[in-house]
């Protein structure tokens, strides 16, 4: 029998093994995840996979009732960690066992759990809370808008503290399942795939499922009586679009643009490669607010954006997104222009398509019509700063940009860049950074100068810089006669007095989406 003998060093590294980790060694989870713009925003310490949440909502008194489970994995070792949620919590279990929490600021939820967490495990978190989404004021404004009908959330770049605990930031996305119980001919429409409907003592529910990575504000609940309309794309994804049935006025207007969300949608294909989700559609519920929101495959639309007939631009803005800011998200909010600024360009190349107006018709009509001393010019899409970050600089600018890039590299890489963009970055988050350096990449060229240029500078870019990115003088009369899809590239003579500029005839409906994200009193 051979013994074996254990020296000193190798006995006390086998007993440091055996020993947990100590108090010391587990801290708390940050109260923000280091936004620029947001720093209350989200949490540190850990990322969530996969909320789901079963709900019930009771239209006439505005009360919502949910038990939200929430499965993650530690990035640290979590002696406590926070979620955002603005509704009274009567419950918290952490991996089963209850733990301890408290409130504080305007939505943090401060979670102890009965054992610390170690780093890199998987977590789930059962939340259990209650009350009026449409009492819950935070800065002095709300993403829950109450109906005739019932209630929606629909808010950037807030909305799910209104209704369900999270990591409420675009870098920590999750898949989603949502069942919610709302009485009898009451419906509730969320994102994603309707998996089932059930009734039962009076109450319907409904259950949804988004299967692929969505950022909080991107989710969405709407609760009402809605006429609604289902089909299949050619490839065989379901559509489903949903209207308030007391929509009045705007409600022919309203079918007559969400109906083309399939045509859009081909069309955006060829244009950003295939659809990245499991369904689509959009929905108009009876609020008074006058924003869109692209909301994860279903996007929200205010009756107001058709007060003026129909306008399928909104359309095509809101399902550009489903690409550009859905799929690939933001990583911080400054880089807003890797959304807008791709849905607006979205509208210019849907013009230019439809044959009433070219995107650089367009980008020259912007350039000409704003003097010099506009404010317009002092705000930077690649960085507008919070209180502009839905400014229509970092809209319209933003598309000018673009335009600028399309004309220095030329089509080919120009469309190469739009459609691999969202397949390399696909499901993630990206920064402003990282468009340029994919274009770079794609293109052959250095464009640091030409992106600092119009989306850094606050000031109007100069004619010589203008001339150079191609949007100098006002188009000659055979510019503006160019077919559809082709740049313009004839100019008044230098020196020659420029022409009065000419409005594209799609210009008043893209115009009229300006208060697209013009969210109420945010």
């Amino acid at each position: 029998m051979h013994r074996r003998i254990i020296v000193p060093s190798a006995l006390a590294a086998s007993l440091l093994l055996a020993i947990p980790a100590s108090a010391a060694d587990f801290t708390a989870g940050a109260p923000g995840i280091g936004d620029s713009y947001y720093p209350a925003s989200g949490n540190g310490g850990y990322d969530v996979s996969h909320y789901d949440l079963r709900l019930t909502y009771q239209p006439a008194t505005d009360l919502l009732e949910g038990t939200a489970t929430i499965l993650a994995t530690t990035r640290q070792n979590l002696s406590r960690f926070n979620l955002d949620l603005g509704l009274k919590v009567s419950e918290v279990r952490v991996n089963g066992r209850v733990a301890k929490f408290a409130t504080s600021g305007d939505h943090e939820l401060e979670v102890t759990p009965a054992v610390p967490l170690e780093k890199n495990k998987s977590v789930s978190v059962v939340v259990r809370y209650a009350g009026k989404p449409s009492e819950l004021k935070i800065g002095g404004w709300s993403a829950w808008h109450r109906t005739p009908d019932g209630g929606v959330a629909a808010q950037e770049p807030d909305s799910a503290v209104w209704w369900f605990p999270s990591n409420d930031h675009p870098l920590d996305k999750a898949t989603f399942d949502v069942s919610i119980a709302v009485p009898d001919g009451t419906q509730a429409i969320s994102n994603g795939v309707l998996q089932s409907q059930s009734s039962r003592l009076g109450w319907t529910r409904y259950n949804w499922r988004s299967n692929k990575p969505q950022a909080t504000y991107l989710a969405t609940l709407a609760v009402g009586r809605f006429d609604i309309t289902t089909d299949r794309t050619a490839n065989g994804l379901p559509v489903l679009n949903a209207y308030s049935k007391d929509l009045g006025d705007n409600d022919g207007a309203a079918r007559a643009s969400i109906e083309r969300t399939t045509e859009v949608a081909e069309w955006l294909e060829s244009v950003y490669g295939p659809y990245p989700f499991n369904s689509l559609g959009g929905y108009v519920p009876n609020v008074t607010s006058g924003y869109a929101l692209e909301t994860q495959t279903r996007p929200f639309y205010s009756p107001r954006q058709f007060a003026n007939g129909a306008n399928v631009s909104v359309v095509v803005h809101e399902l550009a997104h489903q690409w550009y800011g859905d799929s690939v998200s933001v990583a911080d909010w400054k880089d807003i222009w890797v959304n807008e600024g791709f849905a607006r360009y979205s509208q210019w190349l849907w013009s230019e398509k439809e044959g009433e107006g070219t995107a650089q018709e367009l980008a020259d009509y912007v350039y000409q019509t704003r003097a010099a001393d506009d404010p317009f010019w002092t705000v930077k899409p690649g960085d507008p700063g919070p209180d502009d970050q839905f400014h229509i600089a970092v809209y319209d600018r933003g598309a000018l940009a673009l335009q600028a890039l399309r004309n220095e590299i030329g089509d080919e890489d120009f469309f190469a860049v739009l459609k691999g963009w969202p397949q390399k970055f696909a499901y993630g988050n990206a920064r402003v950074s990282d468009f340029v350096k994919y274009a770079e990449r794609v293109s052959g060229k250095p464009l640091a100068e030409l992106f600092d240029t119009w989306l850094y500078q606050p000031v109007k870019p100069s004619a010589p810089a203008a001339a150079e990115a191609g949007l100098a003088a006002a188009p000659s009369a055979a510019a503006r006669g160019a077919a559809p899809g082709k740049t313009a590239s004839a100019r008044t003579a230098p020196g020659a007095t420029p022409a009065k500029p000419v409005q594209p005839k799609s210009w008043k409906k893209i115009a009229a989406t300006n208060t697209i994200h013009e969210h109420d009193a945010h």
